[in-house]
């Protein structure tokens, strides 16, 4: 599974098999086969790094589940070695470097204070057509100027659990493949596909064309409540804003119609990824 040992390597005592698991021991920090896993609290660092290396990084045993089992290749395991074993099942299902660690050499490396012990790098894909991600699916999301890692994160989850099939980012979206979504995410954002739009006006024109209804979420008191909603059509993208601005002007006048979420009196909005999950569980409720 591992390749073969490098002589000269600083740091390096070869490749062994601990807990079943065939392995490479690493004791030197700056050993080069650690780099995709150097700093990783520098978002600014690892923006750039991960673009350039079209690589992403899986925090945690089950966004690393899930990227074993997503579409996404695996190019590396990182683990402190009192994980390994809990692991094995996982790290001998794909053919990809196990690099083991000391726990305080893995803290030395990605710089925080890892609790779970295990990561993993995937390999980025080609970036997808929005129209091959509305292709055959009932159910979009489209998110407008999401710059929020947790929030984009909990809304590709959303989306996976209630059948969402993909998701249209607008402008402003953050990188829903940044180590901080995929881990908010449980991983399921690696296995809902997205494609990025250049204007909300573009997602809407090619929505509207393949036959989908429309749908805005927003806190406008004149708005009909979601639950009372009479929709036409099997088919249905539902549109969210980020926080604060709430959707743009053109998305609420562009679309087939606006929904919002009765909340008490007091309150005047819900977290975005809150009503995220209220309304694709109302839209999947329906079917």
């Amino acid at each position: 599974m591992a390749a073969a040992p490098t002589p000269g390597v600083p740091g390096h005592d070869g490749d062994g098999d601990v807990a079943g698991v065939r392995s490479i021991r690493i004791r030197d920090p700056d050993d080069p086969r650690l780099g995709d896993y150097a700093a990783l609290t520098d978002a600014a660092l690892r923006k750039r790094y991960e673009h350039q290396h079209g690589v992403l990084i899986a925090e945690g045993p089950n966004p690393v589940r899930a990227l074993v089992t997503s579409p996404y290749p695996v190019r590396s395991f990182l683990v402190a070695e009192e994980r390994l074993e809990a692991m094995a099942e996982v790290l001998e299902a794909v053919h990809a470097p196990v690099y083991v660690v000391t726990r305080a050499l893995l803290e030395e490396v990605v710089r925080f204070r890892l609790h779970q012990g295990v990561l993993a790098c995937g390999g980025r894909l080609p970036a997808a057509a929005p129209s091959q991600v509305v292709a055959g699916r009932r159910r979009v999301l489209v998110l407008e100027g999401l710059n929020d890692h947790e929030n984009l994160g909990t809304l590709f989850r959303t989306a996976r659990a209630f059948g969402v099939g993909g998701v249209l980012l607008a402008p402003g979206c953050a990188d829903p493949l940044y180590r901080r979504s995929v881990r908010v995410s449980m991983g399921h954002v690696l296995h809902v596909p997205f494609a990025r739009v250049e204007t909300t006006a573009a997602a809407l024109d090619l929505l509207h064309g393949a036959g989908f209804v429309t749908l805005a979420l927003t806190p406008d008191p004149a708005a009909p409540p979601i639950d009372q909603l009479v929709l036409e059509g099997d088919r249905t993208a539902l549109l969210l804003g980020a926080e604060g601005p709430g959707l743009s002007d053109s998305a609420l006048t562009g679309t087939t119609t606006t929904a919002r979420i009765p909340i008490a009196d007091g309150v005047d909005s819900l977290n975005v990824a809150a009503a995220g999950a209220i309304a694709c569980h109302e839209l999947a409720r329906r079917d």
